[in-house]
C-alpha cells in the first residue's frame, strides 16, 4: 500500500508520449522553480495554490485546470495549512502538435505554444479528471486510452485556440535562446559561465541578469534542471539511481537526490516506481 504522501506515476510502454502522476496529500510538497521538455496540464483536486508561470502570478484552487508550455519556468506550491491534492499530465509536444494537425485542429505541423496558464471549466475539469481516472485504471486496454487522450486533447485546444486565436503573436529572435541551446546541448560540461557569456558576446553580469528575467532561472539553474530532465528519462528506462546519477555529473547519490526532489517533487526511487508495474 503506497502512503497518500507518496506521489503516483503512471506511464505505459506503448503509450511513451505520455506520463500521468497523482497526489493525494501534498501539503509538504514544495517545488523549486523548474520547467519540462514537453506541454504540461494539471487539475487541481483539493485545496489552494499560488501557481507561477513565467513571470505570472495566479491563484489557483479546486476545480482549476493549470497549464504549462514546453520550457517555461513555473512552480506551483500549496498555501499553508492548505490540503493539497492534484493530477498532472505531460505531453509529447511532437505527438501532440502531430495529432493536432492530422485532425484540422491547427493548420501546422509545428509546435506552436498554448496562450493559458489556467482554466476553469467544468466540463474539460470533470472529463479530465475522468481521464487520469481511466489511464490509472486497469480496466482499459491501451488503445482505448490513446482514444481517450486523443478526444480529449482535440476538444481541449479546439476550445483554446478558438478562445485565443486573436492575440496569438510571434516574438522576434532572442540570441538569449542561443545560450539557452547551447546550455541544454551541453548541460553535462562544467563551462564556466563566464566563458559561455564570452561565447556568444557578452559580459557575465548581463547573461546572467537578462537570462533569469527571460527564463525565469539562472543559467547555471537552467543547465541543472535540464540533466534533472535527462536524468527522469533514464529513470524511466530503468537504469539504476547511482548510475543515473554519475551519468548526469552528479559527484555523489545523495546529491542528485536533493536536486532531484526539489525540482519534481519525488524522490529518484518514487519515479521511478509506475502504476503500471505494480
Amino acid at each position: 500500500m503506497i502512503p497518500s504522501t507518496h506521489p503516483l506515476f503512471w506511464r505505459d510502454t506503448t503509450l511513451p508520449f505520455v506520463e500521468l502522476r497523482q497526489v493525494l496529500d501534498g501539503r509538504d510538497v514544495s517545488y523549486a522553480p523548474h520547467s519540462h521538455e514537453e506541454w504540461s496540464i494539471g487539475a487541481i483536486l483539493d485545496g489552494q495554490s499560488e501557481f507561477l508561470c513565467a513571470d505570472r502570478l495566479h491563484t489557483v484552487e479546486q476545480g482549476t485546470l493549470v497549464m504549462m508550455n514546453p520550457n517555461v519556468v513555473h512552480a506551483c506550491n500549496p498555501n499553508q495549512d492548505s490540503p493539497w491534492a492534484y493530477y498532472m499530465m505531460h505531453l509529447d509536444k511532437a505527438w501532440l502538435a502531430a495529432l493536432l494537425y492530422k485532425t484540422n485542429t491547427r493548420s501546422t505541423l509545428d509546435w506552436q505554444d498554448s496562450l493559458q496558464d489556467t482554466l476553469v471549466n467544468e466540463t474539460f475539469y470533470d472529463d479530465f479528471i475522468n481521464m487520469c481516472e481511466h489511464l490509472m485504471s486497469k480496466a482499459l486496454e491501451s488503445c482505448e486510452k490513446e482514444q481517450l487522450l486523443q478526444n480529449y486533447f482535440i476538444g481541449l485546444f479546439t476550445h483554446l485556440d478558438n478562445a485565443t486565436e486573436s492575440v496569438r503573436i510571434h516574438l522576434p529572435a532572442n540570441k538569449l535562446y542561443d545560450v539557452a541551446d547551447y546550455l541544454n546541448q551541453h548541460c553535462l560540461e562544467e563551462t564556466p559561465i563566464n566563458l559561455v557569456s564570452s561565447e556568444f558576446g557578452f559580459s557575465t553580469g548581463y547573461l546572467v541578469r537578462a537570462f533569469k528575467r527571460h527564463f525565469n532561472m539562472t543559467p547555471h539553474a537552467y543547465r541543472l534542471n535540464r540533466r534533472v530532465q535527462l536524468g527522469q528519462q533514464a529513470l524511466k528506462e530503468g537504469q539504476a539511481i547511482a548510475e543515473v546519477a554519475q551519468a548526469i555529473g552528479f559527484s555523489d547519490q545523495a546529491h542528485f537526490q536533493r536536486v532531484f526532489k526539489k525540482r519534481v517533487a519525488a524522490t529518484p526511487d518514487q519515479y521511478r516506481r509506475s502504476v503500471s508495474h505494480m
